[in-house]
């Protein structure tokens, strides 16, 4: 089961990075700021950056506080997880990898009834709820108040500065990637009792999640980047920062957000300034439903695949 782990951590990766790559590079993509490419080499470096340096405490929440994880915990609930992740990735939808994780270990644990903390499950759901409202309002308050100040200075030294800043927010989402995201599957890896180096998990997930954005991410990167609202430099600018600084704020807590909900979060409050006729709400409605939706199919699938699994080995 130990190798089965393993892979099952490396095969999440793969699959975080061909999902959550497109919350990082689908507005400067889709401004125009940066090549592909180039984006997804800058992307990887700093996955890497934010797990190593950033990931100790959504580890420890999501490894240690949630439930019990030992090594016949992870294959069944990351397999699972994978599978809903590349599939959605498939359909041209974005979702949250937290909740499908979660979702799986939690049905994990009602099937072969380990004790749950469902306080810190309580607050993991409340963090849920508020950080892409928080991204939303950053966003929306964040766009009127720059606004003003933008149109006092010179529209090509604007457009310049823009760029680096547009750079520097993409950079922030993609730390974020390593310290949020990937640390909420390498949490029940690290806090399973399995013996490895942890440096060198660290960097062949982080491997992984940038050959999973080089190759599977451009199709998510199209719905996020120019499905939603069109996106200007400025713009995207504010919505990339905003849902940056709502997912740091959470991960300092040891919170594993969703980077998904806040940077869709943060768009949605900037097209609201734009007036609801640029938002295509009929999107933003198919990705929530896909949220809910794939969170109910991961808890049952995993409920019934361990069950079976107990069943099996019982024999």
């Amino acid at each position: 089961m130990i190798e089965i782990t393993i892979l099952a951590s490396f095969l999440i990766a793969f699959a975080i990075g061909s999902n959550d790559a497109s919350n990082a590079l689908s507005i400067s993509i889709g401004a125009g700021i940066i090549k592909f490419k180039r984006a997804v080499f800058l992307f990887g470096i700093l996955v890497f950056a934010g797990i190593l340096l950033n990931g100790e405490k959504v580890m420890q929440t999501v490894g240690k506080n949630l439930i019990k994880v030992n090594p016949e915990t992870i294959p069944i609930s990351f397999l699972i997880s994978a599978g809903l992740i590349i599939f959605s990735n498939w359909k041209k939808l974005p979702l949250s990898t937290h909740q499908i994780i979660i979702g799986s270990l939690i049905g994990y644990a009602f099937a072969s009834k380990s004790p749950i903390n469902f306080f810190a499950l309580f607050k993991i759901t409340l963090s849920w709820i508020f950080s892409p409202i928080l991204a939303l309002s950053m966003g929306f308050f964040l766009y009127r108040f720059l606004e003003k100040i933008v149109k006092k200075i010179s529209f090509f030294r604007i457009e310049i500065f823009l760029r680096y800043f547009l750079l520097i927010s993409a950079s922030l989402i993609s730390y974020n990637t390593g310290a949020n995201e990937l640390a909420t599957i390498l949490g029940p890896v690290v806090y399973s009792q399995i013996s490895f180096n942890t440096f060198y998990l660290f960097f062949i997930s982080s491997f992984l999640v940038f050959l999973g954005a080089y190759i599977l991410s451009k199709r998510v990167i199209e719905s996020v980047g120019k499905g939603i609202i069109p996106l200007d430099p400025f713009s995207g600018f504010v919505s990339q920062i905003s849902a940056g600084m709502s997912v740091f704020f959470f991960t300092l807590l040891g919170m594993p957000i969703s980077t998904t909900y806040c940077i869709i979060g943060a768009i949605y409050g900037v097209g609201i300034t734009k007036g609801l006729r640029t938002v295509k709400s009929t999107l933003i409605k198919k990705i929530i439903v896909n949220w809910v939706i794939t969170l109910f199919i991961a808890f049952v699938l995993s409920f019934i695949f361990t069950k079976l699994y107990l069943k099996v080995s019982s024999l």
